[in-house]
């Protein structure tokens, strides 16, 4: 059976976007970044991972590529 639709995901913006979230040192505009509020809107989950990734101390822009691959199946970077 054909898909009936595919969504379209730039992987390398989405994880500069991350990444810049993950290590952003302030909590008012990391909060704010738009690629949080719209994950809030598709998969709020992914949010609780990266607040997660915050606390751990994620400074390697790899570790979120590698997340992003688990969100969107693929990395092209």
């Amino acid at each position: 059976m054909p898909r009936l639709f595919s969504v379209e995901v730039d992987s390398v913006h989405l994880a500069d976007e991350l990444f810049a979230f993950v290590t952003d040192p302030q909590a008012a505009s990391r909060n704010d970044r738009e690629v949080v509020r719209e994950l809030h809107d598709v998969n709020p989950e992914a949010v609780e991972v990266l607040e997660s990734m915050v606390l751990d101390g994620v400074d390697q822009r790899r570790h979120v590529e590698e997340y992003v691959v688990a969100l969107v199946g693929q990395y092209s970077g």
